[in-house]
C-alpha cells in the first residue's frame, strides 16, 4: 500500500463536499509531478485529504477507489485523474505549521514543495499524520 496526499480549496472542493458525493474524480491536475503521482495510486491506497487556503489543514481521510484513467476535463495533453473515496474525517486537523514543525513531518512534499497538489508519504510520515490528528485509520 502506499500513502498520499491530495491538496483542494475548501471553496473549490471540500472534504464535506467529497463526503456528501461519497466519491468524486480527482480532476484537474495540471502539474506534471502531481499527475505522475495520481498514475502511481493504486486502488486502496489511503490519502490525506488536505485543505489549501486560509485553513492550511488535514481535514480526512480518502481511498483511492479507481486508479488513474484519462482527465474527461482536459481538452489537451496528456492529464490523469483518479477516483476518491472518503474514509474518515479526522479527530482533529492537523496544521501546515504542525507539519512544518514536526521532525518527521517537515520532510514531506507538502512542506517544501507547497505547490504540488498531489504527494507521496513514506509510511512513517503518514503514521505521524493519523497520531497528530488522534484519529485511528
Amino acid at each position: 500500500m502506499n500513502y498520499w496526499l491530495v491538496k483542494s480549496e475548501p471553496e473549490a472542493y471540500s472534504w464535506d463536499q467529497l463526503v456528501k458525493d461519497s466519491c468524486t474524480a480527482w480532476t484537474g491536475v495540471r502539474n506534471f509531478t502531481a499527475r505522475n503521482n495520481l498514475r502511481a495510486m493504486k486502488k486502496g491506497d489511503l490519502v490525506f485529504y488536505y485543505h489549501s487556503g486560509e485553513e492550511k489543514s488535514v481535514v480526512g481521510l480518502a481511498r483511492v477507489e479507481k486508479e488513474f484513467y484519462p482527465d474527461p476535463t482536459a481538452e489537451e495533453g496528456d492529464w490523469s485523474c483518479v477516483d476518491l473515496a472518503p474514509v474518515k474525517a479526522m479527530a482533529k486537523p492537523v496544521t501546515l505549521a504542525q507539519i512544518k514543525a514536526d521532525k518527521i513531518l517537515r520532510e514531506t512534499k507538502l512542506a517544501t514543495q507547497g505547490r504540488l497538489s498531489v504527494s507521496p508519504l513514506t509510511k512513517p510520515q503518514f503514521d505521524r499524520v493519523l497520531q497528530l490528528t488522534e484519529t485511528k485509520a
